[in-house]
């Protein structure tokens, strides 16, 4: 089948290991003391290999491969743990958030609708001289204070890379060239599968050939910020 799929160059590759570490699907190995993609059929596809890698020696591709094999993944998982593998992203926690207290209702920072980078018109007015945050759908509901701290006064794209398979980049790089965008945040979620959310907006951004300031922040599960 032809599917979207990564790419290793081995002349720029460093062998540093990071994209091996980043990979939680098993499917990159070092070997020779080069990044290689041993497994095909356990890439799934979305990209979390590629902002880890500093070289930027890692690019997708479509052409023929063998389907994600998500079952072989879980199995080669449960084989290497104790525990129950699985998608980090998908993993089960509890969470003791802060009981509620009684507080007047905070009014919506929201500045632009839609919000889906899928349907929003990269040429919408409110984009035009505009400080723009990529968020990742689930920003909003793990970080408490989203609305203050990074929806207001920007104008706001939300998205899944994992649910909505799709690459944003070329999206995002019609935004960013048609509009004057004056800065740019992402908001991922410190799951792997927000690495392909992280990667399209640095290659939107590298596309589009302007000078941007980029900020990244991740949100932890439990709403704290990491970074």
């Amino acid at each position: 089948m032809i599917r979207r799929i990564i790419h290793i160059d081995r002349e720029r590759c460093t062998g540093c290991g990071a994209c091996a570490k980043a990979c939680h699907e098993g499917a990159i190995e070092m070997v020779g003391g080069k990044a290689v993609l041993t497994r095909e059929d356990y890439c799934d596809g979305l990209g979390d290999c590629l902002p880890a890698c500093p070289a930027d020696a890692i690019h997708f591709e479509e052409r023929e491969a063998p389907a994600y094999d998500e079952v072989a993944v879980l199995a080669a998982k449960a084989a290497k743990r104790p525990h129950p593998a699985g998608c980090p992203g998908s993993m089960i926690r509890t969470l003791n958030p802060s009981a509620a207290v009684d507080a007047p209702a905070l009014p919506s920072q929201l500045n632009n609708w839609p919000v889906q980078i899928k349907l929003a018109p990269p040429r919408a007015p409110y984009f035009d001289g505009a400080d723009l945050l990529v968020a990742a759908d689930c920003t909003a509901y793990a970080y408490a204070g989203f609305h203050n701290d990074f929806i207001r006064g920007r104008a706001c794209v939300v998205g899944c890379p994992k649910l909505d398979r799709v690459d944003y980049a070329e999206k995002l790089e019609v935004i960013l060239t048609e509009n004057d965008i004056r800065s740019l945040t992402v908001v991922r979620m410190e799951v792997p599968c927000c690495g392909g959310l992280e990667y399209a907006a640095r290659e939107a951004l590298k596309n589009s050939g302007k000078s941007v300031p980029l900020r990244v922040v991740t949100i932890s599960v439990d709403g704290r910020i990491l970074d």
